[in-house]
């Protein structure tokens, strides 16, 4: 029988951490219908198409926590929403997106479940879920699917939409020492750190690549002028003007020669080995076209190599061979091209590939003719052919650099004043100085690529990424500055604002998102609600910013996600019984404890958790934290408190009208607050403390502060010169 379709009725993409997990994810709502009554065992021939279309569907351990658990799920039977996460993850695994994380839970009607799976990028996810709808109703229906066609598709769209590979290595170098990232961009444009502790990239150019030196680096005869003034080995050459000029640059330069435009890139336009007038008024014809002027060098004896140099230190290396093919007696050499070269699955025209695509250009027809050959000669049986003399800059020689050669690449880089370049220098053997050899630096170029390191065709990847975050965050660094978060059902925004103002009175310039809007500093820049994702983010985006203070409402939570990864100081107010957010099927206590635990969740281990020792589901929460936890309470009686600074541990308490920081057994008094009046000017206009929950949100903020390690006479301070900036408190329902 025919079964009616799943339909997917909507989706959230979660970009922060969430009640699922710490990454960002696709939260889909996923309406079975039907198929409610029909789970994997009663749907005759669905597994066994389901595991012929998708064979490593054995690799997912599913609940069982081994290999082959989710086949085993499948075998007792487990529902098509179920079915629907491990698709979307396998499928998103066959385009390059390794692993993830999904989940599928049922929401209170019948057949509608959340189907939540990782998201690298929101677009490339849902495309992935809508395949996955496709494939698993197909196996249902037994309709055929065509999988190579899905992933491939998942394959091109990934390509267009994530980093680059480049970008992507530094990145996760980045993640790999916990420094926080945002792509700032639909490109490569990333920021590494928060606030005024952020650096950026851009591929392989950072905030620290000078413009000045990036200009220099274009113009190939400015640069080899430069290098040349310091001691650096170049090529003797110049820029000419028309080709009798170059004719008579390669007679003085002694033939052979090298022609190739000022200031081109990629390698177009470069003619090696000339040797006659006729070959170099072809070359130079074609190198005016692909540059605004032509130089003429002398062409050095060896292979080519690019030598990356980060921070002023060789970091990698690799070398270029010539491209052959061998002559069959059948084949012309087009078509050996491509049987013998192209076909090398290293080759392509993506940027996973370490090897170009060998094309016939002009340089190779010129290559080909010195030898007697056209494109469609077939050679003979065994006759080698060169096709390029130099490229295939893809096999490692990192470990055979002579230390001269690298001091010499090393000085290049710091003459045109690059913090990251790609130094091409020509060598018969780079582990010999260049002088020695005749060799000699023909160019240095900002920006460059790093997959040659990456995927060398001939050994492990050299770990660049790493070499440019540790170049960026020196020692211990990690581009964090102090991030607070603050939820609860109730009583967050006066927690946020009190805390902004120790921290300002502290000498912090600090971004405040709230209810009330977006501060920095003292500046209101924006009036509307501010506790939100965007708000966060354009506050962690903010150079002048050095410590950032937001709060979390339970719907921006549920919605968005937060903002950042991970933060020094997480705080939970309420948890009201009768708190819901229906929209998101959160109905229950449970459920909104599961949503709200997520700020303690990210709690650094160097942080702390501030929570309200008057909710059990809050004071539940601590086991979640990885740092320290500090509780606040209206009664220091509590056995909660009790047993808390028995161990050592930290509370804010209030006793006998007085705000006490209490440390194990040892006390200090912050201040005294006074019936009607604490506050700026003391009078009842600024009574903002009277009353419970009034007294909690201060006692929040004093925890915060002190977490924080904010001194106390300062925290004293900022209790009697708040001056409130808010509606009043706001609730969820």
């Amino acid at each position: 029988m025919k079964h009616k379709d799943i339909r997917i009725l909507g989706d959230t993409h979660l970009k922060g951490p969430n009640m699922w997990t710490y990454r960002p994810v696709l939260e889909a709502l996923v309406d079975i219908g039907e198929l409610e009554d029909f789970p994997s065992n009663k749907l005759p021939g669905f597994t066994d198409r389901l595991c012929a279309w998708l064979p490593t569907l054995v690799e997912h351990r599913c609940s069982y926590g081994e290999r082959g658990g989710f086949l085993r799920r499948l075998q007792e039977g487990t529902w098509p929403a179920h079915i629907m996460e491990h698709v979307t993850l396998e499928l998103q695994n066959l385009a390059g997106l390794p692993g993830g994380f999904g989940k599928a839970r049922e929401v209170p009607i019948r057949g509608v479940y959340k189907v939540v799976v990782r998201a690298w990028q929101e677009d490339v996810t849902r495309a992935a879920l809508s395949r996955a709808r496709d494939l698993v109703m197909a196996a249902i229906n037994d309709t055929g699917f065509d999988v190579p066609a899905a992933v491939q598709a998942l394959r091109e769209l990934s390509d267009d939409l994530l980093l680059g590979p480049s970008t992507a290595c530094i990145v996760e170098a980045a993640d790999n020492r916990d420094i926080p990232f945002i792509r700032l961009n639909a490109g490569n444009l990333v920021q590494l750190g928060y606030g005024a502790r952020m650096r950026r990239i851009w591929t392989a150019e950072t905030d620290r690549t000078s413009a000045i030196a990036e200009g220099i680096s274009r113009d190939k005869d400015l640069t080899k002028q430069l290098l040349q003034s310091c001691g650096v080995p170049v090529p003797e050459g110049r820029l000419v003007d028309g080709v009798e000029d170059a004719w008579e640059a390669a007679e003085e330069i002694g033939l052979p020669v090298v022609v190739k435009p000022y200031d081109g890139n990629h390698g177009r336009g470069v003619f090696t080995n000339v040797a006659t007038r006729a070959e170099l008024e072809k070359a130079y014809a074609v190198a005016q076209e692909e540059g605004s002027g032509v130089l003429v060098e002398r062409f050095i004896t060896g292979n080519e190599h690019r030598l990356l140099v980060i921070g002023g230190k060789v970091v990698a290396a690799a070398r270029g061979e010539p491209a052959l093919v061998s002559g069959d007696g059948r084949n012309s050499i087009r078509e050996l091209i491509e049987l013998q070269l192209n076909s090398d699955p290293r080759r392509g025209s993506g940027e996973d590939c370490p090897l170009n695509t060998i094309r016939i250009d002009s340089a190779a027809r010129l290559e080909l003719s010195r030898q007697g050959f056209d494109a469609d000669s077939v050679p003979p049986q065994g006759q080698p052919v060169l096709i390029q003399r130099s490229g295939n800059v893809a096999f490692d020689v990192t470990d055979l650099v002579h230390p001269d050669v690298a001091e010499d690449v090393a000085l290049a880089a710091r003459v045109v004043g690059l913090d990251i370049a790609g130094i091409d220098l020509v060598a018969e053997d780079i582990s010999r100085p260049l002088r020695e050899q005749g060799g000699a630096i023909v160019e240095v170029n900002a920006g460059p690529g790093l997959l040659m390191h990456l995927k060398p065709a001939n050994a492990p990847p050299r770990p660049v990424g790493r070499a440019i975050v540790d170049h960026l965050f020196a020692g211990e660094a990690d581009g964090r500055i102090p991030v607070v978060g603050i939820t609860g059902t109730r009583n967050t925004t006066p927690v946020a604002q009190v805390v902004a103002h120790m921290l300002r009175l502290a000498g912090k310039r600090v971004g405040l998102g709230c209810s009330t809007g977006m501060y920095v500093g003292r500046r209101r820049i924006e009036r509307s609600d501010g506790g939100n994702w965007i708000t966060g983010r354009r506050l962690l985006q903010n150079r002048l910013v050095d410590a950032v203070v937001l709060e979390n409402g339970p719907a921006a939570i549920a919605n968005e996600g937060l903002a950042y990864d991970r933060c020094q100081v997480g705080v939970v107010t309420h948890i009201d019984a009768d708190a819901t957010l229906p929209g998101n099927y959160i109905e229950t206590p449970e459920q909104m404890y599961r949503l709200l635990r997520t700020q303690v969740d990210v709690v650094l281990v160097s942080g702390a958790a501030v929570l309200n020792a008057h909710d059990a589901a809050i004071v539940e929460m601590a086991q979640l934290c990885d740092g320290e936890i500090i509780y606040f309470a209206r009664d220091a009686a509590l056995p909660l408190i009790t047993a808390h600074r028995a161990a050592g541990g930290r509370a804010i308490l209030f006793a006998d009208g007085e705000i006490i920081i209490a440390t194990g057994r040892d006390q200090d008094m912050i201040a005294a607050l006074h019936p009607g009046s604490t506050g700026a000017g003391g009078g009842d206009d600024n009574d903002i403390w009277r009353g419970d929950i009034a007294l909690e949100c201060l006692l929040a903020a004093v925890g915060t502060a002190c977490a924080l390690n904010l001194r106390s006479d300062l925290i004293a301070t900022a209790i009697h010169t708040f001056v409130p900036d808010y509606a009043g408190t706001e609730t969820v329902g």
